[in-house]
């Protein structure tokens, strides 16, 4: 998924966002992979005219879990890590029909002025 997002930020002239963009992609899955039943989810990177959003949905109802931390806490720094690598980040519950449950977890870079 990083040389995915590699290759659209390239395409996309914003080089200047892969490795914060990838950082965070990578902390938003790994928490999928640890949190989520199933560890499925949908990726979605949305080109703005400021930059770059990355969504990550899955069907896990629960919040993300908080930024604070225990020091010595072997895990628990993947908010953290997003938070103070992206310009912002937040999430959502998945509010539709049908019954389904889950959320979005999401991210933004804002890319830097052309000179």
């Amino acid at each position: 998924m990083r040389r995915i997002l590699r290759a659209y930020l390239l395409a996309w002239e914003m080089p200047e966002l892969i490795d914060a963009a990838g950082l965070a992609l990578t902390e938003l899955i790994a928490n999928v992979v640890r949190h989520v039943p199933g560890r499925r989810c949908s990726l979605l990177m949305l080109r703005r005219p400021e930059g770059l959003r990355v969504e990550v949905t899955d069907a896990c109802p629960s919040p993300p879990l908080s930024t604070a931390v225990d020091e010595l806490a072997e895990g628990g720094r993947g908010l953290l890590i997003t938070e103070a690598v992206t310009d912002r980040w937040g999430w959502q519950p998945l509010t539709g029909g049908g019954g389904r449950t889950g959320k979005t977890v999401w991210f933004e870079c804002d890319a830097k002025a052309q000179r």
